[in-house]
C-alpha cells in the first residue's frame, strides 16, 4: 500500500523537481491485421488501433487530474509494420499515412512501429520497406520508425548497417527545411526490446499480449536534488543508496499510474520503464546528476564510472518497487534533450568519443547527436556499427539517433524546441571506413551468446 508520507513526498518531487510520467504507451498487436491486400490491411489496422486506443488521451488526463501527476505524452506502439508489408506488398507509405491519421484522430503525440527487424538478414520485402522510411518520415508528422540491425544471439547484419547509413542521410535531406527532423524520428537498434514505451524506438513485440499498457516514468531532477542534499564527504555507498531509494519511489508512482490506466482502459498492464529521461528544462538533466556525484563537468574522467553507478542503482531501486520493471530502465543521455549535455558539448568537455564510452554503461546509446550534414553515408554506418558492437558484446540494448544537419557546419546550434531541445553540430572523425562497411555479410555473435 502507498502511505500518506509517500504521497506527500511524491507531490513535492512533482512540484519542485520536474518528476513526471513521461508517457503512457499502449502497445497493439497487428498480427490479425495481416492481409494480402494492402488496402484491407490498412483498414483492419486503423479499426483495431482506433478501437483499442480511442480513450487513451481522455483517461490519461483523468488520471493526471486525479493524482495531480503530470503525464507528458500519450503514445501508441504497434507490431513492426514490415511484417504486414511482407504479406501485403503494395506501397508501404500507405501504412505510414494510415498510422499518422490514426495518431491525429486519437490525438496521441507519437505512434511507433514503422519498424523492421533484420538482425539475421532480409526477408523478401525488407529492403523495399527500409528504403521507404525516409519518405514515410518526411510525409508524416507523428510516425516514428526503428530498425534492429543486430542481437547478441544473431550477430550484426553488416548489409543492414550499410543501408541504414544511407537511410539516415536521406531522412535528413528530405526534411532539411525543417532542421532535418526526419532523422530525429528514426532509431537504429542492437538488441531492441519488445516493451519499450519511449519514442522514437517503441514497437509492440511479437511475444507481447494482444494489447498492453506500458508506462515510462522520468525523474532526473529528483535524483539530482537528493544527491545535492548529501554532504560532499558522503561515501559513494551513501550516494548509491540514495539513488536506489529515489528510484524506488519513482517506480511506485509509475506502477500506480500503470495499474490505474490498465483498469480504466481494460487493457493488461505491461511494464514500468523507470528510465531517467531528461528534458531541456532547468533541473531535469542526467548530466547534472553525474556532476552532483562529483565531477566538474560531464566528459571529465570519472564520467563513465558515475554513469555506471547511476544506471545500476536506478535499476536495483526500481526492481525492489515493482515486479514489472521493463523497457530500457536506466539513464538516457540524449545530447539535445539534456541541458547539461548541451553545455558540456559547447564547452568541448564532452566529445563523441567520450559519449561512445558512456554508452557501454547507460540504458541506450548515442542519442540525438547532430553531425555535419556533409558526412558520408559510410561514416554514419560505421558509427552505427560501433554502437551495435557495444550492444552485441555487452548483451545490452544500444540505440542510435544521429542527425546529419544538412547545410550546417560544426559549432552551429540546431534548435528543435519542445522535448527535442537543441544541440550543437559536433565534430566527428571523417576518415573513411568504406571498405569495412561495404564488405557486407554477417558479423557473428560473440562466444558468450552460446548458452543453450
Amino acid at each position: 500500500m502507498i502511505n500518506t508520507k509517500e504521497i506527500f513526498e511524491t507531490l513535492n518531487m512533482i512540484e519542485n523537481n520536474n518528476l513526471d510520467v513521461r508517457t503512457i504507451t499502449i502497445g497493439v498487436s497487428l498480427l490479425d491485421c495481416i492481409d494480402s491486400n494492402i488496402i484491407k490491411s490498412c483498414e483492419k489496422m486503423y479499426n483495431k488501433i482506433y478501437d483499442k486506443c480511442k480513450n487513451l488521451v481522455k483517461i490519461a488526463n483523468t488520471i493526471s487530474k486525479k493524482y495531480n501527476i503530470p503525464i507528458i505524452n500519450k503514445r501508441i506502439a504497434v507490431t513492426p509494420i514490415s511484417i504486414l508489408f511482407n504479406a501485403s506488398g503494395g506501397d508501404p507509405i500507405l501504412y505510414a499515412k494510415t498510422l499518422d491519421n490514426i495518431a491525429k484522430d486519437i490525438n496521441v503525440d507519437f505512434i511507433g512501429g514503422y519498424s523492421c527487424l533484420v538482425s539475421s538478414g532480409f526477408s523478401s520485402k525488407d529492403k523495399e520497406f527500409i528504403n521507404s522510411i525516409p519518405k514515410a518520415l518526411s510525409t508524416t508528422t507523428r510516425v516514428c520508425s526503428s530498425v534492429n540491425i543486430g542481437t547478441t544471439k544473431a550477430g550484426i547484419n553488416l548489409d543492414a548497417v550499410d543501408l541504414m547509413g544511407t537511410i539516415i542521410k536521406q531522412c535528413a535531406i528530405l526534411t532539411k527545411d525543417n532542421n532535418c527532423i526526419g532523422a530525429t524520428k528514426l532509431v537504429v537498434f542492437c538488441n531492441a526490446v519488445d516493451d519499450n514505451p519511449f519514442m522514437a524506438g517503441a514497437f509492440h513485440g511479437l511475444g507481447q499480449n494482444d494489447t498492453t499498457v506500458n508506462v515510462g516514468v522520468s525523474g532526473p531532477g529528483v535524483v539530482c536534488e537528493a544527491i545535492k542534499s548529501l554532504p560532499k564527504t558522503a561515501s559513494i555507498n551513501e550516494v548509491r543508496e540514495t539513488i536506489k531509494k529515489i528510484a524506488f519511489k519513482i517506480t511506485r508512482m509509475g506502477e500506480l499510474v500503470a495499474k490505474e490506466a490498465s483498469q480504466l482502459l481494460n487493457i493488461p498492464y505491461g511494464i514500468v520503464d523507470l528510465s531517467l529521461a531528461p528534458t531541456p528544462k532547468v533541473g531535469d538533466s542526467v548530466a547534472h546528476i553525474l556532476e552532483a556525484m562529483g565531477i566538474e563537468q560531464v566528459g571529465a574522467y570519472g564520467t563513465t564510472a558515475t554513469l555506471a553507478i547511476l544506471n545500476d542503482a536506478v535499476k536495483k531501486g526500481g526492481i525492489m518497487a515493482s515486479s514489472k520493471v521493463g523497457g530500457l530502465s536506466g539513464a538516457f543521455i540524449p545530447v539535445s534533450e539534456d541541458q547539461g549535455m548541451i553545455d558540456a558539448m559547447i564547452s568541448k568537455s564532452l566529445t563523441i568519443e567520450k559519449l561512445e564510452a558512456m554508452t557501454a554503461v547507460c540504458s541506450v546509446g548515442l542519442d540525438m547527436i547532430v553531425i555535419d550534414g556533409n558526412t558520408k553515408e559510410e561514416v554514419i554506418g560505421a558509427i552505427l556499427l560501433d554502437e551495435a558492437s557495444i550492444g552485441l558484446i555487452n548483451n545490452k540494448t544500444t540505440a542510435i539517433r544521429i542527425i546529419p544537419a544538412i547545410g550546417k557546419k560544426v559549432g552551429d546550434i540546431i534548435d528543435y524546441g519542445g522535448l527535442f531541445g537543441k544541440a550543437p553540430v559536433i565534430k566527428i572523425n571523417q576518415k573513411s571506413p568504406k571498405i569495412l562497411i561495404k564488405r557486407g555479410g554477417q558479423i557473428p555473435p560473440p562466444i558468450h551468446s552460446l548458452k543453450n
